[in-house]
């Protein structure tokens, strides 16, 4: 039997600052419960790389990414790109590699102004010796789309997010 990967907790302290600053009526956040379930796609385990981008399609902030060695993260490209391969920006926020089959949760701490305002969730995946598979899931971040589930294209299963 598979097992889910341990919770894992994170939180987007720039995102929550900029607009507390910018719209403070609107600073309220609310946890975001993200579940990822991969696909027995017969490979190592899985590097993958969730993050956010804003209605311009600009990087927006890592949420978590899967997958313990730096020298991988080139191949998360769209991640990579986006966020200019700032490892740095990445304590506390990221984990090991997610196995085939396996469900990856994670839950981070989002202030309401950033649903139904264009930001995306994003996710990139990489496998070893396997097609990366940038921008796999791609999710408008709507307070209507929480619960619902998205296939990805190549190693994701499914994607959904619950907001609290």
């Amino acid at each position: 039997m598979k097992t889910s990967q341990p919770m894992k907790t994170c939180s987007i302290a720039a995102l929550l600052a900029a607009t507390a600053l910018a719209v403070p009526a609107l600073a309220q956040g609310r946890t975001v419960t993200l579940s990822t379930t991969l696909k027995n796609y017969g490979g190592d385990g899985a590097y993958l790389a969730v993050y956010l981008t804003d209605a311009q399609g600009a990087y927006a902030g890592t949420l978590w990414v899967a997958g313990g060695k730096a020298k991988y993260y080139k191949h998360l490209s769209d991640w990579n790109r986006l966020s200019a391969g700032d490892a740095a920006r990445l304590d506390g926020v990221t984990g090991a590699s997610v196995g085939e089959g396996r469900t990856l949760k994670v839950t981070a701490d989002l202030a309401d102004a950033l649903f139904d305002a264009g930001y995306e969730i994003r996710i990139d995946a990489a496998v070893e010796d396997m097609r990366d598979s940038p921008s796999e899931i791609r999710v408008p971040l709507t307070a209507a789309g929480a619960g619902q589930s998205t296939a990805g294209r190549q190693f994701i299963q499914s994607f959904s997010y619950q907001a609290q």
